[in-house]
């Protein structure tokens, strides 16, 4: 991860990922794509399932790592899960369809694995990292959060 990211904060607990998530998904506002990375297990869908209760969405969040794209309804935005895992480059992105939800004016898109893409396409961008088997840093460029 080549970006600086100025704010950092430890979870110690899946919940305290969730609530972070969730805070992120009072603030975001339609067209934002958030741009998350960091090692399997690190919280990253945990996070997502947070920020799609502070968008007001009831669904339940799955990983889309075998599907690539997950949408959910029933917010103040649509949620689109982009986990690009399984993709190895921009190329194999665009070959898969998934560029269009960079440009979402009625929705949020969080994109799992985005350094895969383009670390320039995200507003937000967050980093995971696993410290023990509780606790994670995440480092993120969110203002006030």
């Amino acid at each position: 991860m080549s970006r600086l990211l100025p704010f950092q904060q430890r979870s110690h607990s899946v919940a305290e990922t969730e609530a972070l998530g969730e805070r992120l998904g009072q603030r975001a506002t339609p067209g934002l794509v958030i741009g998350l990375s960091g090692d399997l297990g690190a919280g990253k869908t945990a996070l997502v399932r947070g920020l799609a209760r502070g968008l007001g969405c009831r669904s339940r969040v799955h990983s889309p790592t075998f599907a690539l794209l997950n949408e959910y309804t029933g917010g103040r935005a649509r949620l689109f899960h982009l986990d690009l895992y399984r993709l190895n480059s921009a190329e194999e992105v665009r070959g898969a369809g998934l560029e269009e939800y960079l440009d979402q004016p009625d929705g949020v898109s969080v994109v799992e694995w985005m350094e895969r893409w383009s670390e320039a396409a995200a507003g937000w961008w967050i980093h995971l990292t696993v410290v023990d088997e509780q606790t994670r840093e995440i480092s993120h460029d969110v203002p006030g959060l």
